[in-house]
């Protein structure tokens, strides 16, 4: 960084925000830088982290760095947290509920990111800052390349994305053979006469509940995730997506048939991407052999082309469903820095995090061996004994 910029840099001023109300207060400012950083997702806006903190967060663990100019005007924003465990850690607010986690850069001022890394070395007094789901490009990035002390960048979830194109233009991306198929499912669709209808926000909340229920229906007997059956992960939802679907960062979708809903997705979007976030679906439709996923992605499809968007994720896991398209595989990033004296304390989380993929990568592939081992011809199931 040159002299100039660097004196600019020093010119910003930084806080740290550890009070949840006046975190609530930041909404109209917050928004605004939202909209000035180019690389922030729907998981970045006010709403959807102010409301996971009052669902997920800890009295007295809060830490949001603020970056400012002269006249009061935010440039930049990094939402952490003091994190529980053994090892002192910052990290970001989202939790295991959030896809990609990330800090906000106004984009007209380059010298936020080197201001931001200050305030969050500040903040982390003696702890490693561990930002978790990192997506490639996002701003963490140029913090990260900022960064004066230790840091550490690890793999982290793997997300599946296409293109941003109209169903057809899907359809082009798989074998003719498959793609007939898809369109003979989607025919089928239409001749049952399912009505798909974006809710407003007033809705929201009645069609949230409709949807976590379809979701617990779906999943019944087959091994729901625990979280998305909880009272705090429906309070989230509700006040999130509301003021999110009023500012166009959510759709909340309904599907009917014969005036029921018989399905409902939420999707989350940012000006740059789409993700299909949850939907719930009555397994009714199994039995008159409806392609749910297909229904879903056609109405996604077509709703984030329209949006003029570049990518429709389907963010984390790999899903064998989601290789039908053949989409890209991105890989999330960890990216780990340390501040004066705690590069030990960098390096024995790095190593467990090391040490953690690498035993369920050796559980995936114990899992791929067996399950090959019991499709050979001729062998049973080892029993054990002596």
């Amino acid at each position: 960084m040159t002299p100039r910029a660097t004196e600019a840099a020093r010119a910003l001023r930084t806080e740290i925000c550890r009070d949840e109300e006046t975190f609530g207060r930041l909404t109209a400012e917050w928004t605004a830088l939202y909209g000035r950083c180019s690389s922030a997702t729907p998981f970045q806006s006010h709403a959807w982290l102010h409301s996971w903190w009052l669902s997920y967060g800890r009295p007295g663990a809060l830490r949001v760095v603020l970056v400012r100019r002269e006249d009061g005007g935010l440039v930049a924003a990094a939402p952490l947290m003091r994190a529980r465990g053994p090892l002192p850690a910052l990290t970001q607010l989202g939790g295991t509920i959030t896809d990609f986690t990330d800090v906000l850069l106004d984009d007209g001022c380059p010298e936020a990111a080197p201001a931001l890394a200050r305030g969050i070395a500040r903040a982390a007094r003696g702890a490693v800052i561990d930002l978790r789901e990192v997506r490639p490009g996002a701003a963490s990035e140029q913090v990260f390349a900022r960064w004066r002390g230790p840091r550490r960048r690890l793999p982290d979830s793997l997300c599946l994305e296409l293109p941003a194109v109209p169903m057809e233009g899907l359809l082009e991306r798989i074998p003719s053979g498959k793609a007939q198929r898809v369109r003979a499912k989607l025919r089928k669709l239409d001749a049952l006469g399912i009505d798909a209808r974006v809710v407003s926000g007033d809705e929201v909340p009645a069609a949230l509940d409709r949807l976590l229920k379809l979701h617990q229906l779906q999943w019944r007997g087959r091994g729901v995730t625990a979280e998305h059956t909880s009272d705090r992960f429906a309070q989230h939802l509700t006040r999130a997506v509301r003021p999110m679907v009023e500012r166009g960062d959510a759709m909340v979708t309904e599907f009917r048939l014969a005036g029921d809903v018989v399905a409902a997705d939420l999707t989350l979007m940012s000006p740059r991407l789409a993700g299909g976030y949850l939907y719930g679906a009555d397994p009714a439709l199994r039995a008159r052999k409806v392609d749910v996923a297909t229904m879903l992605l056609r109405h996604g499809a077509g709703e984030t082309s329209a949006g003029g968007r570049a990518t429709l994720s389907m963010l984390r896991g790999t899903e064998a469903y989601k290789h039908h398209w053949r989409p890209e595989t991105v890989g999330n990033q960890r990216l780990m820095l340390a501040g004066r004296g705690t590069a030990p304390l960098l390096w024995l989380r790095a190593g467990a995090a090391d040490a953690r993929r690498w035993a369920a990568r050796q559980a995936r592939e114990r899992a791929w061996v067996g399950r090959a081992l019991g499709r050979l011809p001729g062998r049973a199931p080892h029993s054990g004994g002596g």
